[in-house]
C-alpha cells in the first residue's frame, strides 16, 4: 500500500491512468447526476485552473513556476490566443486573475488563526490515501494536522457556503476523507467577492448525508461499471416524479 501512496503523490499519477482505478469524491456527483460521464476525461476549466493555482500558492509555492500567466485583459484577445497556440495547455491564467488569487492568498496568510493552523509544525500537505469504502476510494488531503484535516475552499458568497457545500458535494468529501484518514475534515474558506474568511466544521448530519450520497453513488457504480455490472450504461435514463 505504501508504494501506491507514493505513486499517488505525483499529480500525473493521481489524476492520470494510475489513479483512475480508484473512485474519488469528484466522481460522486457524476455517478449521481450523469453517470454516462463517469471517468470521461474533462477539459480543464477556468475555475479548475484558478483553484489549482490558489492551492499551489498556499501549500506548494515552489511549483508556481509551472503556471503560465498571460498579460492579456481577456481570453478573447490575440495576445491570449497566441500564447495558447504556443502552449501545451488549453487554458492559461490571466495576469489579473493571478493578482486576485494572490490577494486571496495574502488574506488567508494574513489571518493569524488561518496561518497558525495551516502551517503548524508537523502538518503534512497534499497527502494521498486509499481505502475500501463500499468501493476502492482515493483522496488527497490538503492539510493533515494532528487532530483534523484542513481543506481550503473558495466561495463566491460565504453567506451561502452552508448551502453550496452540499451542492458541490463537500458533504460526501467530508465523509470519504474522514474514513480515509480517520480524522474529521474542516473547511477553511475565503470569499472571492468580499475576502471574508470562515471556518466551517461539518456536523454529524452533514457527514451522514455525505455517506448517503456515497452509498447511492456506489449503487450506480455497481450497476453500470463494476465487473459484476448488471446493466449497460447506454440504457441509463433519469426517472423522477413531478
Amino acid at each position: 500500500m505504501s508504494k501506491v501512496i507514493e505513486q499517488l503523490r505525483d499529480d500525473a499519477n493521481y489524476y492520470g491512468e494510475f489513479g483512475s482505478k480508484y473512485i474519488s469524491n469528484s466522481d460522486i456527483g457524476t455517478l449521481l447526476k450523469n453517470p454516462r460521464m463517469f471517468k470521461v476525461r474533462e477539459e480543464p476549466t477556468v475555475p479548475m485552473l484558478q483553484g489549482s493555482y490558489l492551492h499551489t500558492a498556499m501549500l506548494e509555492p515552489e511549483k508556481l513556476v509551472n503556471f503560465e500567466v498571460v498579460e492579456a485583459s481577456t481570453r478573447n484577445t490575440n495576445i491570449y490566443k497566441d500564447a495558447v497556440s504556443h502552449s501545451s495547455s488549453s487554458i492559461l491564467l490571466l495576469k489579473n486573475e493571478q493578482d486576485e488569487l494572490d490577494s486571496l492568498v495574502s488574506t488567508m496568510k494574513g489571518n493569524f488563526f488561518f496561518y497558525e493552523n495551516i502551517y503548524r509544525d508537523g502538518n503534512v500537505f497534499e497527502q494521498p490515501a486509499v481505502m475500501d469504502i463500499f468501493g476502492m476510494f482515493k483522496g488527497k488531503a490538503d492539510i493533515v494536522s494532528e487532530d483534523i484535516l484542513i481543506d481550503i475552499k473558495t466561495t463566491s458568497d460565504i453567506d451561502d457556503f452552508r448551502w453550496s457545500a452540499k451542492k458541490y458535494n463537500y458533504d460526501s468529501q467530508a465523509y470519504i476523507y474522514s474514513q480515509l484518514f480517520g480524522k474529521p475534515l474542516v473547511f477553511y474558506v475565503v470569499c472571492k467577492k468580499s475576502h471574508r474568511l470562515g471556518v466551517f466544521e461539518p456536523s454529524e448530519d452533514f457527514v451522514l448525508g455525505g455517506r448517503d450520497k456515497v452509498m447511492r453513488a456506489i449503487e450506480v457504480y455497481k450497476k453500470f461499471f463494476s465487473k459484476d455490472a448488471t446493466e449497460d450504461i447506454n440504457n441509463y435514463f433519469i426517472q423522477d416524479t413531478l
